[in-house]
């Protein structure tokens, strides 16, 4: 099986935490690279700042984007995946707190693949991370890596 890789971006450490634990529980193996915030991921996925020299061609198999983010917000960052050849068809899963409905409709209206609330039940949360792994991990198919811009 290929070597898929999550990209967690999340600034709350205890969301963090319980994120991996949800992995973890559900023995998804997978590697999960984690930035704190929306400039640190740009970074990673482009390959620039503390992230130059990352192979490229490693791209993750899904990103898991909180929308309140320090330095970018994530529907910035949205935007910026979208606006990049290398990223554009990268899966993006919005996983947030926000209940406001704006959000959930700038997310689509930038490309989100799937807007996911946070629920804040540990149970409802471990599923819904377990739910998440098995589809964008196993189940989804993505597309090709592109080359540069």
């Amino acid at each position: 099986m290929e070597h898929k890789v999550i990209l967690l971006v999340e600034d709350n450490p205890d969301d963090v935490e319980l994120t991996l634990r949800a992995f973890r529980r559900y023995h998804l193996q997978n590697e999960v690279a984690v930035v704190n915030d929306g400039a640190l991921a740009l970074d990673y996925l482009l390959g620039t700042g503390e992230y130059a020299g990352r192979n490229l061609s490693q791209m993750p198999a899904v990103v898991l984007l909180d929308l309140k983010l320090p330095k970018m917000d994530g529907l910035e960052v949205l935007r910026q995946i979208r606006a990049h050849q290398r990223t554009r068809l990268l899966p993006v899963v919005i996983l947030t707190s926000s209940s406001e409905e704006r959000d959930l409709i700038d997310s689509y209206m930038n490309g989100a693949n799937s807007y996911i609330r946070k629920p804040v039940d540990f149970d409802k949360f471990m599923r819904a991370v377990q739910q998440l792994g098995l589809y964008w991990l196993v189940l989804n198919e993505a597309p090709p890596v592109p080359g540069g811009d």
